[in-house]
């Protein structure tokens, strides 16, 4: 097989994927939730079923399309999630930064994204020491604004690195649904559900998965068994 087949662009989710964050998702919305005198009970069913999504996304579903409300409570979020994360309470998912090396060793190019702002993928990458560990990371804002699940972020690994030719070539893993239709919005060959977050198989499958791996560990060995059934 030739270098021009290879799956050479690995596109992974961070929270639920290659990061445990032990819930602090819901407990930062529902931090903003009260810090804007919502209550947080109306909103967790809606939070849980888009995962993944852009938050500034899902405050505007909540918040009916008032724009000045949305952002205020997307800041706030922002604020509760950095002050967890501060507080030393999110880990690597065990395997994953293992999984990495290993892809880049096997010559692939590894982006990592979120439905997070940039602040906060910031502060993630930096209590991870992981400032360094991927070539490139893209938040909704880099790829235009429009996170999962359209598959902005996906092309704009694509564009950005020109690691391959193809979109078929293109690997995406994540624990959401919204991560799966975002692969499969973008054309990735491989669009691998893992069960370490958020959505449970039936989901990931139902929303496009062509792989349900146990852990983004498994991950590498996956798509060598891919490419060698080519």
């Amino acid at each position: 097989m030739t270098t021009k087949n290879l799956m050479n662009l690995v596109v992974l989710d961070m929270a639920g994927t290659t990061v445990a964050d032990g819930g602090l998702v819901e407990r930062a919305f529902g931090a903003a939730a009260e810090r804007l005198g919502e209550d947080p009970a109306t909103m967790i069913d809606y939070v849980r079923a888009t995962m993944g999504e852009s938050k500034i996304s899902v405050f505007r579903h909540l918040f009916g399309g008032d724009e000045a409300r949305a952002q205020q409570a997307n800041l706030a979020f922002e604020e509760a999630y950095g002050e967890l994360v501060a507080g030393g309470l999110i880990a690597p998912i065990p395997g994953a930064a293992d999984a990495i090396a290993e892809l880049k060793e096997q010559g692939r190019t590894v982006v990592l994204t979120t439905g997070f702002a940039r602040v906060t993928q910031d502060a993630i990458l930096a209590a991870l020491g992981w400032q360094d560990l991927v070539e490139l990371t893209l938040c909704p804002a880099d790829a235009g604004g429009r996170g999962r699940p359209f598959p902005d972020m996906v092309l704009g690994a694509f564009l950005r690195t020109g690691a391959v030719d193809d979109v078929r070539q293109i690997v995406v893993a994540g624990d959401t649904s919204y991560d799966m239709l975002s692969g499969v919005r973008s054309g990735a060959g491989i669009v691998a559900g893992v069960l370490t977050g958020a959505h449970d198989e039936a989901a990931l499958k139902e929303h496009g998965a062509t792989h349900v791996l146990t852990s983004v560990a498994d991950l590498p060995a996956a798509i060598a068994r891919a490419e060698a059934d080519r």
